[in-house]
């Protein structure tokens, strides 16, 4: 349905930057009548005064969380039926749960764009819910071929994909059991809704948002790991060793990550914890360093503008244009404190794998072959990068800065993708018991390893 774009919205978020975003985001959908809050108390005072049609809220924010501002709103005869939208970082499932749980209209993780935000404020006005079932797609097969559509993003460590993509077009292989079609996400969140709902066959996604929704009952396995290494922590080019030592520098800072179900989230937070420093999103702990979830691509500019933050983790190649741009410099690379370290991962619908274990079992065999495809040639890599991870010319990627990148020591690697268990362990054990997020899986039920045994064999 169409929803009037005049109709007044209350939106709350305790972040400077964030409520810029908003903004920018909303405008960009046809939304300009807005009101701004700066946490849940101060957005109960501005939906008493103002009346609004629709209030959007993030959950993390000091004095009162975007939850409880929506609890007390419930409570209130006047706005027990306003729609209500969480646009947050907390976008694990049982966060999800909680917020539609206490009355919530609907839920938009962090990062989203025109378009998330635009279906959420249409459901919410229709009354309707998010339909998360799985659903069991009608897979067209041609000459003995399935079809299989794999989802991924604009980043180098879904490069085996479009490796793998090229060689079929070109002709180099042939596969006999599956048509490959790949899908270019604008972020995270589309692919983790493609993965729930049963959208998507295959998906090279952030190996704890996989984990997350396997938790969650989502019929997912992973079947390889996506690639080994490849981010990169770039501080602010306003640090001053001779003023600030690294803890002073960023207490009280931002750090940016793209996903709160990230191994960015987890080294950036070894990080920082080493320091003395206590990282985390504003709420009822005590914390002196912030985390704030924005897309990849814009982070660079998000520094470059807002001297409150400090550094952002991100793949590349948006890391390396950081520093080329003098934006910011190199902190660590992702690989000097965990080497040979996952971070993506293909995750394959469970009904694909028991329905054509063949065409599954060639995908795989493929990919681990692609990975030593790439890692024999990183100059050809790097061109087959520039076409496949920006199509439309928008990133500038250039390929000799690319090749330069898998060249580097500590680099992203395509080669070794056996997934290991004692890797993802690792992930969900310190994200577990230390960040307190997700929850702790079985991971010999998540982790198909048949196909990898076979390619490897």
């Amino acid at each position: 349905m169409a929803v009037n774009p005049n109709i007044k919205i209350v939106v709350a978020d305790d972040s400077g930057t964030m409520r810029i975003m908003f903004k920018q985001i909303l405008n960009k959908a046809g939304y300009e009548n807005l009101v701004m809050a700066v946490n849940g108390a101060d957005g109960i005072e501005k939906v008493k005064a103002e009346k609004p049609d629709l209030v959007i809220s993030d959950w993390n924010m000091p004095q009162m969380d975007g939850l409880e501002f929506l609890q007390a709103l419930r409570t209130m005869d006047e706005f027990k039926s306003l729609p209500f939208i969480m646009a947050t970082a907390q976008s694990d499932k049982a966060q999800q749960i909680a917020i539609m749980e206490a009355g919530g209209s609907g839920h938009v993780p962090k990062p989203f764009d025109e378009v998330q935000i635009s279906k959420a404020i249409e459901i919410a006005f229709s009354g309707e819910t998010t339909d998360k079932t799985p659903v069991k797609k009608q897979r067209q097969v041609v000459g003995g071929r399935v079809e299989l559509n794999v989802a991924h993003i604009q980043i180098t460590d879904h490069l085996a994909l479009g490796a793998l993509k090229h060689r079929i077009d070109q002709g180099d292989v042939e596969p006999a059991h599956f048509d490959l079609t790949t899908s270019l996400k604008a972020g995270w969140n589309p692919i983790q809704e493609g993965l729930e709902n049963g959208e998507i066959d295959c998906a090279f996604v952030l190996a704890p948002i996989a984990m997350d929704l396997f938790a969650y009952d989502s019929p997912i396995k992973l079947v390889l790991f996506a690639h080994k290494n490849g981010s990169t922590f770039i501080r602010s080019r306003h640090y001053d060793p001779r003023f600030d030592s690294l803890q002073s520098f960023y207490r009280y800072k931002v750090v940016d990550i793209p996903h709160k179900m990230s191994v960015h989230h987890m080294l950036a937070h070894q990080f920082l914890k080493e320091l003395g420093l206590k990282p985390g999103v504003p709420g009822k702990k005590a914390i002196n360093v912030r985390f704030e979830v924005v897309p990849p691509v814009k982070m660079p500019e998000i520094m470059k503008e807002n001297e409150d933050v400090a550094g952002f983790m991100v793949a590349e190649p948006i890391a390396t244009k950081a520093i080329v741009g003098e934006i910011g410099n190199l902190e660590f690379y992702s690989a000097s404190r965990w080497d040979n370290h996952p971070c993506c991962i293909v995750a394959m619908q469970e009904d694909f794998i028991q329905k054509h274990p063949e065409a599954a079992q060639e995908f795989v065999s493929l990919l681990v072959e692609t990975g030593e495809y790439i890692e024999n040639d990183k100059a050809r890599a790097a061109q087959i990068a520039v076409s496949f991870l920006d199509p439309e010319k928008k990133l500038g990627l250039n390929p000799q800065v690319l090749k330069n990148v898998f060249s580097q020591p500590k680099a992203i690697r395509w080669d070794g993708l056996y997934p290991v268990a004692e890797d993802l362990d690792r992930i969900q054990r310190y994200m577990h018991d230390v960040m307190e997020i997700g929850r702790i899986i079985d991971l010999d039920r998540f982790i198909e390893k048949r196909f990898a045994d076979q390619a490897y064999k």
